[in-house]
């Protein structure tokens, strides 16, 4: 059985990874981007750490969640079970990027 969300997730997920590590240096493009990061690389490196770790914590909410709630197209019960998937899937997504916007400020 497919996971409605499961793609996104991994992508999230991997694209995450180099995030934590450090590895990506100030752009336009890719890693948080308010103004406050991109002006300083003191700032920068630690917003997209805790960045790419919330994000990473979510990516792993929404595997943990999908094991146990098995989704099925054939299901009576179809829109319960999307709807469990697309909330377990973009809250904690959201809630990363509030908790990171949160901790940019704070830096």
């Amino acid at each position: 059985m497919m996971q409605p969300f499961l793609i996104p997730d991994i992508l999230i997920l991997l694209v995450s990874i180099p995030l934590v590590l450090g590895v990506i240096p100030r752009n336009r493009v890719y890693g948080i981007r308010p103004s406050k990061t991109l002006s300083d690389d003191k700032v920068w490196y630690p917003a997209n750490r805790f960045g790419g770790w919330a994000l990473i914590i979510s990516c792993v909410f929404y595997l943990g969640l999908s094991g146990f709630v098995p989704y099925d197209r054939h299901s009576q019960d179809i829109f319960s079970v999307w709807t469990v998937h697309f909330a377990g899937f973009l809250l904690p997504l959201a809630a990363g990027v509030a908790l990171t916007l949160l901790y940019v400020r704070k830096l």
